[in-house]
């Protein structure tokens, strides 16, 4: 069983209500909806030739500072 954490965010009520719309209509709670989009977000992430650079560079400086 994965482990996961709790988290919060913060809603203008414009986007609560078109986000509960989106899980009325795909029937599915608001938290998998959630869930979904963040992970179609990270999946287009790492396929992204400037978040990769950026990545690239900050685990270069990270590394600097391990040394």
């Amino acid at each position: 069983m994965k482990t996961t954490k709790a988290m919060t965010i913060r809603l203008t009520a414009e986007q609560a209500e078109a986000l509960e719309t989106v899980a009325s209509v795909v029937e599915m709670p608001v938290s998998e909806v959630i869930r979904a989009a963040i992970a179609q977000h990270i999946d287009s992430q790492k396929t992204d030739p400037k978040f990769q650079d950026s990545l690239k560079a900050r685990l270069e400086r990270a590394s600097h500072l391990l040394a």
